[in-house]
């Protein structure tokens, strides 16, 4: 492995341990056993590897979402209980991945004052946009830009009502939603919906 990889796993290891805001280009080092030449050489500034750092572990976890999003439902046709299991398995992801979300809370902070960072997190925003409102919604190919906007949308929806229970569950997970809660909150706003139209 060279000093790349290796300063991204030890900035990862600060990241968890200490915080994005918290973590000194000699912590990376140390983590690390590169030098700090290393990390100007290999990205810059140490804003820089960190901002990597935390997006790569981010995808990782994307991966995972993906995966619990795409598992089939447990035999039932029924609309809500699909959306019930789908968001009971999303809600589970946060329990194994702790660590990651409290750092990404933070980057969240720290990108006004860093506009790699803003610029990276806002890029990352509009891929996972589109990933979970094709997962949820089939689009019509007839009309492109209605497309576009339903994903942009939908999409923003749906990344709305992740980071919001990411969020709770970080802050208490024992009165954060559930998918059941999640399902039935928005069965609730559809009927709401549907009353006022």
């Amino acid at each position: 492995m060279g000093h790349r990889e290796e300063l991204l796993d030890g900035a990862a290891q600060c990241l968890y341990e200490k915080g994005f805001g918290r973590t000194t280009a000699r912590d990376v080092v140390a983590a690390s056993g590169t030098n700090l030449a290393s990390i100007g050489y290999h990205f810059g500034s140490k804003d820089a590897l960190l901002t990597e750092a935390l997006l790569r572990a981010t995808t990782a976890w994307g991966e995972e979402l993906d995966r619990a999003l795409a598992e089939p439902a447990t035999g039932t046709t029924d609309p809500e209980r699909r959306v019930e299991d789908t968001w009971s398995r999303v809600v589970g992801l946060f329990s194994t991945q702790r660590r990651l979300w409290a750092t990404h809370v933070e980057a969240l902070a720290q990108a006004e004052r860093l506009p790699e960072l803003r610029a990276k997190l806002a890029e990352a925003q509009r891929e996972v946009r589109e990933g979970l409102a094709l997962t949820f919604h089939t689009l019509p190919d007839d009309d492109p830009a209605a497309a576009d906007r339903r994903v942009h949308v939908l999409g923003a929806v749906y990344q709305a009502l992740l980071t919001g229970v990411m969020v709770q569950w970080m802050l208490d997970p024992d009165t954060a939603p559930s998918g059941v809660d999640i399902a039935e909150g928005l069965r609730a706003i559809a009927d709401r919906v549907d009353a006022l139209a």
